[in-house]
């Protein structure tokens, strides 16, 4: 008996089969196109993202899957025509930073506690709601379409499961990161559409994250949530200060905080972890980085090296010790500083500098991010990592040192899909096993203490230098 995981990610859609033993099985991976028509945009093709669905659903039930379930980008969002279902927008990727502008706008006339109050997030453009505005008011189709009552607007998993099932809908741990979601209710909150120029009605209705979803292509869809909840639903974290980070596109930390919203600030973000069918929602504390493996994708694209078995050859030690730092604001800085005008930077390089030097301050760069993300965190016991850096044993090494805690690198690298399946088979009745052990990572407690070092680093990448 096994389960269909679709990983719709930000590079790529991955096709996951899980049985119950909790063995992944990868049936197929379709990455697809992101482009950046100007400075700041981000954008995917919303066509392409949903055959590569469609093309995995079908691969699962040739499989003989039992039934599926859905993982999406989260924040990523786009119009579309109700009665066609054909997109009015691209897919806005969270990435994007086109709404700066109307966010800093809203802060100065004085929204921000508003958003925080109701939505528990700060005005920011990674969330979905400034992009929907955008779409609504610099798109003129979807102007018209919501005129006659055929406009549709969401993240992508209501674009998929309303192609795909018929039914429009999204869950509640998603909807709880777009802005426009009273995080205390579970409902789309009027006052916040209103804010944001979103016309309630056009978005879709909130659901459990596991529970009769419909289906496609004859497969029930057991399961639909974002992928960093599905990520920490699959480390087996349950209960407050169980914490994972995943290093996807970036670096993204959940912990769990329980059965009440935590007070929103201006660090961790207070989020939805998943609401399984009849039973109370959970609540976690969100931190991300924007850049991690896209850093090390732009690394190489720069020539600085050609495959990742380089990272593992560097010379032991720090670098930042060594008066060498990188701070990874390619895309912005996200927790707890919030400052999309920040920007990458390399410092402290001289005429000895050399590509192995400069990408292990590059690694180090990515592990402080993350552990001025963890700081803010009320975190218990070992960190769960997974994703593609996981696989780095010298970033491993290099994240528990700078942690200054232990670290466990899963096994089964394919948490996502691992608690895609979870959800899924609970809603059938059945069980799919969480795989035990993974590597645990002691930290060295003579690694130098540099965290001061690296968050004036951090400061001169913010400082408004152009």
């Amino acid at each position: 008996m096994s389960w269909l995981a679709i990983d719709q990610g930000t590079t790529s859609t991955r096709a996951i089969l899980v049985d119950a033993a909790g063995t992944a099985r990868r049936l197929g991976s379709w990455t697809h196109a992101r482009s950046h028509p100007s400075p700041g945009r981000v954008e995917h093709d919303p066509r392409e993202l949903l055959a590569h669905v469609a093309r995995g659903i079908e691969a699962g039930r040739a499989a003989g899957a039992r039934g599926w379930a859905l993982a999406n980008q989260g924040e990523s969002c786009l119009a579309w025509d109700a009665a066609t279902g054909e997109p009015v927008s691209p897919v806005i990727v969270w990435q994007d930073a086109r709404t700066a502008a109307d966010c800093a706008r809203l802060e100065r006339e004085g929204a921000a506690p508003l958003v925080a109050e109701r939505a528990g997030l700060p005005l920011d453009p990674y969330f979905s709601a400034a992009k929907l505005g955008w779409i609504l008011r610099e798109i003129p189709r979807a102007a018209e379409l919501a005129a006659r009552g055929r406009l549709r607007m969401g993240t992508t998993d209501a674009f998929f499961r309303d192609r795909l099932t018929g039914r429009f809908e999204t869950d509640l741990a998603t909807a709880s990161r777009t802005s426009l979601m009273h995080l205390a209710t579970g409902r789309w909150d009027p006052d916040l559409c209103s804010l944001f120029g979103v016309p309630i009605g056009a978005l879709p209705a909130i659901t459990p994250v596991s529970g009769d979803l419909g289906a496609a292509a004859g497969l029930p869809l057991g399961a639909a949530i974002a992928d960093q909840q599905a990520a920490l639903y699959g480390h087996g974290c349950r209960s407050p200060g169980a914490a994972k980070i995943t290093f996807g596109t970036g670096a993204f930390a959940l912990a769990l905080a329980g059965d009440r919203p935590p007070a929103a600030g201006t660090g961790p973000l207070p989020t939805v972890a998943w609401a399984e069918a009849g039973a109370a929602p959970v609540y976690a504390l969100e931190g991300g980085v924007y850049a991690a493996a896209a850093a090390l994708d732009w690394a190489r694209g720069l020539g600085l090296f050609d495959d990742f078995a380089a990272l593992e050859a560097a010379p032991p030690g720090s670098r930042l010790e060594r008066g060498l730092a990188f701070v990874p604001a390619l895309a912005g800085l996200a927790c707890p500083h919030w400052d999309r005008g920040a920007r990458g930077a390399w410092l402290g390089l001289t005429l000895e500098t050399g590509a192995a030097d400069m990408m292990q301050a590059l690694l180090e760069g990515i592990a402080y991010r993350t552990a001025e993300v963890l700081a803010r965190m009320p975190v218990t016991g070992p960190v769960a990592i997974d994703g593609g850096l996981s696989r780095s044993p010298r970033f491993c090494r290099l994240l528990a040192d700078i942690l200054r805690r232990p670290v466990r690198v899963a096994e089964e690298a394919e948490r996502t899909a691992l608690g895609l399946a979870m959800l899924a088979a609970e809603t059938a009745g059945a069980h799919v096993a969480l795989p035990a052990g993974g590597q645990m990572i002691e930290p060295d407690p003579d690694w130098p203490d540099l965290e001061d070092r690296f968050a004036r680093a951090r400061a001169l990448a913010q400082a408004r230098w152009m």
